[in-house]
């Protein structure tokens, strides 16, 4: 099991029905190295989902398949800034274990820090049961980014994503 890093935690944040996942990490590659591996579709299939359609520029669309075709989200572009922004539609259809579907925005925000990269995901508009379920797959996917961009393997998703669980349980004087 990897070692957390307590500043590594999202924060959950909730407005009515409404959450907002905010993550912040420091990755050691500059920008641009950063930018191709959220916007590149052979690169995101290596460590975000398994199929990718990316049509980069503000107005174009994405499509993402993952989970042996399990979960499919598409939508527009909204903010296509390289390599600084990148913001989406997170639209997935109803279907048996997700009946609402879900209809969120995803934001990509890159700042250079030196050599570095300041990377803020946000992932805004979940519902409140989703955002939970979503904060510890979200935290293991910036983890995988970091593994990838360091040339890194990576250990068992699903076992990482049930050890993140805890750390982003609901805690009942915060749900408001």
């Amino acid at each position: 099991m990897t070692t957390l890093d307590p500043s590594q935690i999202g924060q959950v944040s909730y407005d009515g029905k409404h959450a907002t996942l905010t993550f912040q990490r420091r990755l050691p590659h500059p920008p641009e190295a950063v930018w191709a591996a959220i916007t590149d579709p052979k690169q995101l299939a290596m460590w975000y989902v398994q199929e990718v359609t990316i049509d980069g520029r503000l107005g174009g669309s994405v499509h993402f398949v993952s989970g042996g075709g399990k979960l499919l989200a598409t939508g527009r572009i909204l903010a296509w800034d390289p390599p600084r922004l990148l913001e989406y539609e997170w639209k997935v259809k109803p279907r048996p274990e997700m009946p609402s579907g879900e209809d969120s925005v995803v934001r990509w925000e890159l700042g250079r820090e030196g050599d570095a990269t300041v990377l803020t995901l946000t992932h805004r508009n979940l519902t409140r049961g989703k955002a939970i379920g979503a904060a510890p797959f979200a935290h293991v996917v910036l983890e995988r980014l970091a593994s990838h961009l360091d040339g890194q393997p990576f250990e068992d998703f699903v076992q990482r994503v049930a050890e993140m669980r805890p750390q982003y349980a609901p805690r009942r004087a915060s749900l408001g």
